[in-house]
């Protein structure tokens, strides 16, 4: 898989929230924003399947 790299910037609250939830799911912070983000793109899907239906 091809990755690409660019800079976030992110409020204080968010970056905390994210370094907990990586050090809880043992990842990286950067793992973890990708399985966040795959997430949303999953339940994006199932929402659009489930209109066309």
């Amino acid at each position: 898989m091809k990755t690409t790299q660019f800079k976030l910037n992110l409020p204080a609250d968010v970056k905390l929230w994210l370094e907990e939830e990586a050090v809880r799911n043992l990842r990286s912070q950067g793992s973890q924003v990708v399985s966040c983000l795959r997430a949303a793109m999953s339940r994006q899907a199932t929402v659009h399947d489930g209109a066309e239906e």
